[in-house]
């Protein structure tokens, strides 16, 4: 004989997994009124989906920073979704900063380990899988990174589309303001290092050798060249590494002079930067 299944039998399972009316109510019936059966019915109906949709780009989402209450360390994620709708949607950035939350707490070591850990009675990846089959949309964290320092600031630009971590050198009067206009000047102008010690090598090789076929092509003597294309270096230097770039809301200084006149040696000792979709 079937069980009877009732609206608020219905409304409970809804609030309890956040799938659908119509969906929950057809887990239900399908396991005759056991709540724990109908949430594996469910689970495992979003399982399908995840893997329906596992071609397709979810290139939207939002990004969360967020610093520890010590102001020791600090993480940024990358949550994933396919529409901007659902994007903007303020159960999907709820679920967004639970995770955040979970890896600012926890502080695994990488990306995997983060959907490795447990969060409201299951695993991080085993919950994206939960959530695409209830948003009807796939699901991800892509990116996740750390940054520990004696100060961390978190910062978010552009409705939750970028997000950057800054980790200073010292925790004195004035540096998380600091910070955050560090952080504003790493959203604006991303810097590829701290400063040039921190340009990997192939960097370095192919920006020379795009100089001194500029050089060449104006048509310097070759003897000349070598000598132009270091100088050039050095301009990129200047304007792509943090220390050394102009102080977007004061030129006349560098961040590293900027930094310093805020508290006498204070300087950037990490900083990440992660943008939607990039």
């Amino acid at each position: 004989m079937s069980v009877q299944i009732s609206a608020s039998d219905v409304n409970k399972l809804r609030q309890q997994t956040g799938a659908g009316m119509m969906d929950c109510k057809k887990a239900l019936v399908e396991a005759n009124g056991d709540f724990e059966a109908a949430v594996d019915y469910l689970r495992k109906k979003g399982a399908k989906v995840a893997a329906s949709r596992q071609d397709r780009d979810s290139n939207e989402g939002v990004i969360i920073a967020k610093s520890t209450a010590d102001g020791k360390s600090g993480i940024v994620v990358e949550v994933n979704c396919e529409t901007d709708f659902v994007a903007k949607n303020a159960d999907f950035i709820a679920f967004a900063e639970k995770i955040a939350d979970l890896a600012l707490n926890s502080q695994p070591a990488s990306l995997e380990e983060l959907k490795g850990l447990e969060l409201d009675g299951r695993q991080v990846a085993e919950y994206l899988i939960e959530q695409t089959g209830v948003i009807g949309e796939k699901i991800d964290v892509s990116k996740y990174e750390l940054v520990a320092a004696d100060k961390v600031v978190a910062y978010i630009h552009g409705n939750y589309r970028l997000g950057v971590l800054v980790g200073l050198s010292a925790d004195a009067a004035g540096v998380e303001e600091a910070g955050k206009d560090v952080a504003m000047q790493i959203a604006a102008m991303n810097p590829v290092a701290i400063d040039k010690d921190g340009v990997d090598s192939k960097t370095i090789e192919r920006e020379l050798e795009i100089a001194k076929d500029q050089i060449r092509a104006e048509g310097k003597p070759e003897e000349m060249v070598e000598k132009i294309a270091s100088g050039k270096l050095n301009k990129f230097y200047k304007d792509n590494t943090l220390l050394n770039q102009e102080f977007v809301k004061d030129s006349s200084k560098s961040i590293a002079q900027f930094l310093d006149s805020v508290s006498k040696g204070l300087t950037v000792t990490a900083f990440k930067r992660v943008q939607l979709g990039a």
